[in-house]
């Protein structure tokens, strides 16, 4: 190997080691070995019985771990009949199964199992929080992870590297979060798409194992496949503290490796900032919104619910008490977290504050409890505020540090923390308190398990293999940067239907129309039209799922984000692209669509018409499918696809996933 190809960055050197097939260049179709997956509870039951219809007994990866943490509210018997499947099914197919309390995925995930140099792909957006130790750590739809755990390869198109170099030192009260929203505000939530944010720089040194996991957990609201951290001597501390030393290695950037893109961060100028209503991007500085009151203030979520999060949280109210118009509310990310601050006492001075502490979950970040007040003003150390995700259509969602949290709740109004004098020290322990006893290893005889169904779990929906001509309405149109919280609720309401498919496609587009489902049935096979960013935010399939189930076959707009345009291509939903953006304003809803001989059409990528059967018109649009792609939507999705080839498999061989050898990251 010559001295130019050993100069690479760190993505790239993970990348390689893991490279199946494929040529590892920007815009290129790559697919890497997975060591690890995790799931959660919301994603997990789906992603579970897509596993057990490829038909593989056993995990083929090095670790798969099946996590509950969204789905915590059992005010009916669906939750824990889930939980129960999740528990036998993992049991059965050699998985190791967090129970519920144990904690939040991302959390327990880099306390327990991250390893640097890895690849981990998991069922929910922010994944990649395991970057922050070094592994490469991508959020994907269930079916990705399935199929993963089968042993296949997970496919993307190879990302740009967009080196983030770090310089200086952060100022006393501005935090890693703060990192992340300046990274938003210069990049917007469109900026990641299609790459990879890898830090560097003199700053990296002076942050914490869990100050990186908050900047790449965040990294999730750019869009962006993952973002990374090298592994070095603050991974070390971190792992040999959880008793995982054995685990590391370090892990950099050749010197002189190149990057696609650079942003430079300069930690010593960085003020104390916020995310205001209801884009993670828009973003201020703290000091420009004093004095706005506050209602409600939340510190937890897998973005900041560490043990340093909430020991700041605790020395910042010990003596102190929350101001008497703000509901506060405080999450443990971890048994562990939640263990250690009751050992030491910082859980009595929160409570003696007046905070209420909510169990180990994800909690109200996805809806599913304390829903703020009519038009309240909630400050939350969260990673989403999209309109109407906390439950609320009309509450006000702020994103802030743990510390600007604690300083508004203090207060009642918007408050910067630096204001508030000198800034407590928190000193990372030596060692963790650590129990896996909420961890349970899968059975050591598989075949004496039983696979428990309860009612609310229903067969797993097939679509059809792609008909030669696709006719239908545009039975929705809607505008830029669509979340998939649009598309699919979450909320306590909605979330325990995520094994019903049937059930829960009765609130797709439920916050934008809901008469969507019914028209959408009426009409069979139907279009929607969108903007920029289409599906934006979470991991979730059941945004693809639930459509394809009411009908859907094609989504034409201006741009996707990543992981939804992989799941409509897993559910053999048809991702279209306007040639001229300007064409969208040609589509009205309700319009009539025709794409004829589409089987051919599918086979090229280059741009072609859909006729406008009102207007009589046609537009151009581009699909951009890979050849592996194409056969996925001819074949109705990736579930049958995979179906067909394990069928093609020559006779006496086990029609398995099987991965290829394993190597090592130099």
């Amino acid at each position: 190997m010559s001295a130019i190809a050993k100069r690479l960055n760190l993505v790239q050197k993970i990348i390689t080691s893991h490279l199946v097939t494929g040529n590892p260049v920007a815009g290129e179709e790559v697919g890497i070995r997975i060591d690890q997956t995790l799931t959660q509870d919301a994603t997990g039951t789906m992603a579970y019985l897509q596993f057990e219809a490829i038909g593989v007994p056993q995990v083929h990866t090095k670790l798969s771990v099946s996590y509950v943490d969204h789905n915590m509210l059992q005010t009916g018997f669906e939750n824990a009949d889930d939980h129960r499947y999740l528990q036998s099914v993992a049991a059965k197919h050699g998985i190791y199964f967090s129970r519920p309390g144990n904690g939040i995925c991302h959390q327990v995930h880099l306390e327990r199992f991250a390893i640097p140099g890895q690849t981990l792909l998991g069922s929910d957006s922010h994944t990649p929080t395991c970057g922050g130790l070094g592994e490469l750590s991508i959020g994907a739809g269930g079916l990705d992870v399935a199929v993963a755990m089968g042993g296949g390869p997970f496919y993307m198109s190879m990302p740009k590297v967009l080196r983030v170099e770090l310089k200086g030192k952060l100022q006393p009260w501005v935090t890693a979060k703060d990192i992340i929203l300046e990274v938003l505000r210069k990049l917007t939530v469109k900026g990641g798409v299609g790459k990879i944010l890898e830090y560097t720089g003199q700053g990296v040194k002076s942050l914490s194992a869990t100050a990186r996991a908050t900047i790449t957990n965040m990294g999730a609201e750019l869009g962006a496949t993952t973002s990374i951290f090298p592994s070095d001597e603050n991974t070390r501390e971190y792992m040999k503290a959880q008793g995982r030393g054995k685990d590391w290695m370090p892990l950099a950037a050749d010197p002189g490796a190149t990057y696609d893109e650079e942003l430079v961060i300069d930690l010593n100028k960085l003020p104390a900032l916020i995310a205001q209503p209801h884009s993670p991007d828009n973003v201020t500085e703290v000091s420009k919104l004093k004095g706005i009151e506050v209602q409600q203030v939340c510190v937890g979520s897998c973005t900041n619910s560490s043990y340093s999060d909430l020991m700041m949280v605790a020395k910042m109210l010990k003596g102190k008490h929350i101001h008497p118009n703000v509901s506060m509310t405080v999450t443990p990310g971890s048994k562990q977290v939640f263990e250690m601050i009751a050992q030491n006492g910082a859980l009595a001075d929160i409570i003696s504050s007046g905070a209420r502490i909510i169990e180990s979950a994800c909690g109200p970040c996805i809806g599913m409890g304390q829903a703020p007040s009519s038009g309240a003003v909630s400050i939350r150390s969260f990673n989403r505020n999209f309109e109407g995700r906390s439950g609320t259509r009309d509450a006000k969602v702020y994103l802030a540090s743990p510390e600007t949290c604690v300083a508004c709740a203090l207060t009642g109004k918007i408050t910067d923390p630096t204001t508030l004098g000198k800034a407590p020290k928190i000193e990372i322990p030596d060692k963790f308190v650590w129990d896996d006893n909420g961890i349970i290893p899968p059975a050591k005889d598989p075949k004496k398990v039983e696979v428990l169904r309860g009612p609310n779990i229903k067969p797993l929906p097939i679509n059809d293999p792609l008909a030669e001509t696709l006719e239908g309405p545009v039975v929705l149109k809607v505008i830029d940067n669509i979340t998939t919280d649009h598309i699919m609720p979450a909320g306590s309401k909605v979330l325990p239907l995520r094994s019903n498919i049937p059930a829960i496609s009765e609130f797709v587009f439920n916050i934008i129309d809901p008469t969507y489902p019914k028209r959408a049935k009426e009409a069979g096979r139907s279009f929607v039209v969108g903007g920029e960013n289409y599906g934006q935010g979470s991991s979730r399939e059941h945004a693809a799922l639930a459509p394809m189930y009411l009908g859907l076959k094609a989504v034409i707009v201006k741009s996707f984000a990543r992981i939804h345009r992989a799941n409509l291509i897993n559910f053999g939903i048809l991702p279209l692209t306007f040639v001229q953006a300007a064409e969208y304003d040609s589509i009205t809803q309700g319009d009539k669509l025709e794409i004829p001989d589409l089987k051919q059409v599918i086979k090229v990528d280059h741009p072609f018409p859909v006729k406008n059967l009102t207007t009589g018109k046609s537009i151009q649009v581009v699909h951009g499918l890979t050849s592996r792609q194409q056969e996925i939507i001819l074949a109705g999705g990736l579930l049958n696809w995979t179906k067909q080839k394990a069928t093609e498999a020559p006779a006496g061989k086990p029609k398995t996933l099987k991965p290829p050898k394993k190597e090592k990251v130099k």
